[in-house]
């Protein structure tokens, strides 16, 4: 059956919250949505692919564009190149002809080659797995065009390491849910938000299933909140 939906007409922002008036979800709040978001969503198993400059590479070449796009991209360009040293070293002009159909292809080149040269060496980040997480977060962060998201990415599915990607998905779902405060900027303090509430070894359990929700249901302009599961539970659902 076919989700009923509001019309995006009546969707209005959540009106913004002051710092020091917002208060943080109780652990019994977290839970029970985790495990409601479980029931429907089921637990997700990923395991870390220990490749931290694919990571990278992908979050550039997902940037407005499908999830389609950007793996065709990131194909074409593995198989032009046979190493991450090749790409660094390649002109950018033919970097921008290996991901092509990812859409913004000058922009995400130049990008990409930016940020390997700015890693230098051999390239090698293997180090991350096992450093501190706030030194390789500092080091991610600190390269050209890499914000918390992008490190976050990186130290979660690369090595399953304790850090939470907030995109505009999990962003929108968790302030809805009132996870999150209102009007927060998303660097630095929605990641540490969500990175402080989300229990040890949860990362990657919370930060998917909040991405699937607002993937099929909590959607920006027409969220299916007469469908929800989490309706009862949701301070920002429309009425």
């Amino acid at each position: 059956m076919r989700a009923r939906t509001i019309p995006s007409a009546t969707v209005s922002a959540v009106a913004t919250v002051p710092r020091a008036e917002w208060r943080p979800p109780s652990r019994r709040r977290i839970a029970a949505l985790r495990k409601r978001l479980r029931a429907i969503y089921g637990t997700p198993v990923m395991e870390p692919h220990a490749d931290p400059l694919a990571e990278l590479v992908l979050t550039v070449l997902s940037q407005s564009t499908n999830d389609r796009n950007r793996d065709v991209a990131y194909l074409r360009l593995r198989e032009r190149f046979p190493t991450w040293q090749a790409v660094r070293d390649a002109p950018v002009e033919a970097i921008e002809a290996a991901i092509q159909p990812g859409g913004l292809h000058v922009q995400k080149s130049r990008r990409i080659k930016q940020m390997l040269t700015a890693i230098g060496g051999d390239l090698d980040l293997s180090w991350m797995r096992d450093a501190p997480v706030a030194q390789s977060r500092a080091f991610l962060c600190a390269l050209p065009g890499v914000g918390r998201k992008t490190a976050a990415c990186v130290l979660l599915f690369a090595y399953g390491l304790p850090d939470v990607p907030v995109d505009t998905h999990v962003s929108r779902v968790g302030t809805r849910l009132g996870l999150l405060r209102p009007g927060a900027a998303l660097d630095p303090e929605l990641h540490d938000a969500m990175l402080a509430l989300t229990p040890p070894g949860a990362e990657l359990e919370l930060h998917v299933n909040l991405l699937r929700h607002g993937r099929r249901t909590c959607h920006a302009q027409r969220p299916a909140c007469a469908d929800c599961a989490l309706r009862r539970a949701c301070p920002g659902r429309l009425s």
